[in-house]
Parts: C-alpha cells; sequence; structure tokens
C-alpha cells in the first residue's frame, strides 16, 4: 500500500484475498490509514500473514527468488508508477515490483490520482506495455451500489478477478 488516497481498497482487499497475504505499507500509506479510515495501522497489520517495513531490504520478497502468485498495490501513487517505470527500486515496494517485473509475475496496480498529467499516463502506458495492470480505483455504476462500501468492493472484486481469483462481491455485467 502506497500513500494515495484510497486505503479502503487496500484494506478491503486484504479482507478478501485467499491465501498468504504479505503486506508493505508506505509511510504515507501509514498516516492516510487513520485519515480515511476507522482501521488503525495495527489493525490493518493484522489482516496479513507477514507485514514489512517499507525500509527492510532484507525481506524475502525483495529477492526474484521468492515465489507469489500476484503483486498488488493498492492504492498506488502516481509517483511509485513513476518509480516503476524508471525501474528505480529504492524502497522494498519498488524494489518488489521490480522482481516480479523480471520475474514475469501478475501485476496489478491500482491508482487513484485525476486527473492525469501526460507524464503519469506515459509512465503508466510504459508498465501496460511491459504487461501490468492499471487500474483506475473509478468503479462501475452497472451493479447500481448504494454504498461507498459496494463501490470499494466492485474495485476490489475486479482487482481479484485480474488475479484470475473467483469473485462474489459484485455481479458481473447481464448476471
Amino acid at each position: 500500500m502506497t500513500g494515495a488516497s484510497g486505503a479502503i481498497y487496500g484494506i478491503r482487499l486484504l479482507q478478501e484475498l485467499p491465501g498468504e497475504k504479505i503486506l508493505v505499507m508506505s509511510d504515507t500509506a501509514k498516516a492516510i490509514i487513520p485519515e480515511e479510515t476507522q482501521y488503525t495501522v495495527e489493525q490493518v497489520e493484522a489482516l496479513a500473514d507477514r507485514v514489512y517495513q517499507d525500509s527492510d531490504f532484507f525481506a524475502p520478497i525483495a529477492s526474484g527468488s521468492f515465489d507469489y502468485d500476484v503483486l498488488f498495490v493498492i492504492p498506488c501513487t502516481e509517483s511509485s508508477v513513476a518509480k516503476f517505470a524508471c525501474g528505480l527500486g529504492d524502497n522494498l515496494i519498488s524494489r518488489t515490483f521490480m522482481c516480479a517485473l523480471k520475474e514475469g509475475r501478475k501485476i496489478v496496480l491500482v491508482t487513484r490520482e485525476t486527473p492525469k498529467s501526460a507524464i503519469m499516463l506515459e509512465n503508466e502506458l510504459k508498465l501496460a506495455r511491459l504487461g501490468v495492470v492499471i487500474m483506475d480505483a473509478n468503479p462501475g455504476f452497472y451493479p447500481k451500489p448504494q454504498s461507498v462500501e459496494e463501490m470499494v468492493d466492485f474495485i476490489v472484486g475486479r482487482c481479484l478477478s485480474q488475479a484470475g481469483i473467483k469473485q462474489h462481491l459484485f455481479k458481473p455485467w447481464g448476471e
């Protein structure tokens, strides 16, 4: 989780994601959580099986030999997108991205910032061309959401689908 607004997306993904969950939060993400949600950082960390500090380059996920299925960065700042697009691995989140990319792992980034500058769009395009899934945190309205929670669930459900995980958070179009 990086420091973009939208911490609830990452929290909700942790609640719904099956299997082992590894969490890294930037310092800004930790500051935003209590500002935007009813959760504390400690409560969010408790949703994960393992938690690493963003400065911990000795964490197993800092190596390409560490095996996992998918990397989610949710929410993902455009600053992080820029680091990813340039191959800059100056913290554990960006180092893990570099390893996931070189190992051909599934990567899903959920950005939230809007509007986007041409530089932001170019960075996202560069990553998309490398196979990275770029999702904006803008929910569909065909499921007729009745609450903010249902809008969050739409984005989290789409993340799960992108990772090949069956989701039950919203009904697909036409169902």
